[in-house]
């Protein structure tokens, strides 16, 4: 090759090899500006399901007013026994609320599910108050769940005497006295009087024969008997009434009683000329305990979301206990999985791949929302973890992460400021929502609650007793407390007992 070809032959190479890299450069640029494109179009994505995730979970304060204008409807319609009214309004027959005199030796019983516990409680008047307690859990044998009343009643009434033959020490029955119970049954019952009631049906992984339309304290007596144990039932409660029990023996001005965890309930002392559809002689006190059974309040004025619908559409019991559904713990960590999975599936949000654990109903339980939301930490990482741990993603972004924390807080903030605006409609219903015109003082208005999701998800607590403020006003809100009372299907039991007992009108002075 002569030299002018080979300068030829390099100068065509280098032509090449500069069009390749100005082609490379270009297709590089080409990319980025695609993948830019891509990532700016995600993020539009991602902005649009939150924007719409925020406005239909949106609980401004005029919403919740509606709500608790709707709620003091449906209870006045309970009230009434109006057959259409969703809210049971159940009279407890509870009419005597403990005082703090009650003396003595009371026992409870517990059952709400596969354990259930008994107490003894040693009373000693205003004084002493409680002077000794005791508990023990006790499971159930998983045939027993599903075999007939007898059975079950038997090794229940079986652990009741094995714990009795244990009583000792400060524990002390008067000469002559018969043992009394205060006995927290959860599940549906048609209550007939303070110490009797028939099961409407069994839950909870319950299916026992020969139960169903029967009186319950009845078949606890008379396995009772069969045992040997002289032990009278005096009180027959579910574990909102018992709460209020509980509150009210520990502070006088205790009104209602909410329970706030897997479900969601309330009680309330209601006056007893307030109640049309009571038919008795009205009590010498003068009151009834209601148990609202607010779960089932359901209202157009609800912020229902596509996914409360969804949710509810696919539960057990579709078109039921449709406020339970928006704040309880059962299912506020499953309304963030489905607006997860939403962001997913329409935004791409852990990726191109949707984690398929994402996809499986409940797998997103309310504490991991609790820690998620609560995560303070810069980075994020206890949410990092918890999303490897229960989403499958190993490694997510800084970005998801605050992303998820946001989601956990709109729905806490919905489901609390929810919860508020069910106990500001009770006050309502009580007049306690108002500081007076006529100069009076305000009224002191304590509130029990219990359940796991108000004592341990301290946002959700915080952001509901804040609601409270907001809707009553600073003035009347002064007057408020609201109590974490811990125990009441226990110590409020045996508590109502005392107070419902076939010697309480002894003196102990």
């Amino acid at each position: 090759m002569g030299k002018a070809a080979a300068v030829g032959t390099a100068v065509v190479v280098c032509a090449a090899v500069g069009t390749a890299v100005v082609l490379g450069r270009r297709r590089r640029r080409r990319d980025a500006e695609l993948a830019g494109a891509a990532e700016a179009e995600r993020k539009r994505k991602v902005g649009d399901v939150i924007e719409e995730v925020e406005r239909t979970l949106s609980t401004p304060t005029a919403l919740l007013r509606g709500i608790s204008d709707a709620l003091v409807t449906e209870m006045e319609r309970g009230l009434r026994g109006d057959i259409h009214c969703q809210l049971k309004m159940l009279i407890s027959y509870v009419d005597n609320l403990p005082t703090g005199d009650e003396h003595g030796l009371f026992y409870a019983l517990d059952l709400g599910g596969t354990n259930f516990r008994v107490l003894r409680v040693q009373l000693g008047g205003r004084e002493k108050r409680v002077v000794k307690q005791e508990s023990k859990e006790v499971s159930i044998p998983p045939h027993l769940m599903v075999g007939t009343s007898m059975e079950l009643f038997d090794f229940i009434a079986a652990a009741l005497a094995e714990f009795v033959d244990t009583e000792g020490g400060l524990f002390h029955l008067p000469e002559g006295r018969q043992r009394e119970l205060g006995f927290t049954f959860s599940f549906p019952v048609n209550q007939l009087s303070i110490s009797s009631g028939t099961l409407i049906k069994w839950t909870k992984g319950f299916s026992i024969s020969g139960t169903v339309g029967e009186d319950v304290v009845s078949e606890l007596s008379k396995a009772m008997e069969r045992q040997g144990l002289d032990m009278k039932v005096s009180a027959l409660v579910n574990d909102t009434v018992g709460t209020l029990a509980g509150g009210r023996y520990l502070d006088n001005d205790v009104v209602a009683a909410v329970i706030l965890g897997t479900g969601t309930n309330a009680a309330y002392v209601e006056h007893a000329n307030a109640i049309p559809k009571w038919t008795g002689l009205l009590p010498k006190s003068g009151n009834m305990v209601i148990n609202t059974e607010w779960g089932s309040f359901k209202s157009d004025k609800l912020p229902l979301s596509e996914y409360d619908k969804a949710m509810d559409f696919e539960s057990l019991n579709p078109g039921e206990q449709i406020y339970e559904k928006m704040i309880s713990g059962m299912y506020l960590g499953e309304i963030v999985r489905r607006i997860l999975l939403k962001l997913a599936h329409d935004a791409a949000l852990f990726g191109d791949v949707v984690p398929p654990k994402l996809e499986q109903p409940f797998v997103l339980r309310t504490p991991d929302m609790s820690a998620m939301h609560h995560d303070a930490s810069h980075d994020l990482k206890v949410l990092g973890t918890k999303l490897k741990d229960i989403v499958g993603v190993a490694d997510t972004s800084l970005e998801v992460r605050y992303i998820t924390r946001h989601i956990c807080d709109i729905v806490a903030e919905r489901g609390a400021r929810l919860a508020a605006a069910g106990i500001y409609g009770i006050l309502k219903k009580l007049g306690r929502d108002k500081v007076p015109t006529d100069g009076s003082t305000m009224p002191r208005t304590v509130i029990a609650l219990d359940g796991g999701l108000y004592e341990h998800y301290r946002k959700f607590s915080s952001c509901l007793e804040a609601t409270l403020t907001d809707l009553l006003g600073d003035e009347a809100a002064s007057s408020l407390v609201a109590k974490l009372a811990n125990d009441g299907s226990g110590i409020g039991a045996s508590l109502l007992a005392a107070s419902h007992s076939q010697y309480a009108d002894v003196d102990y002075s």
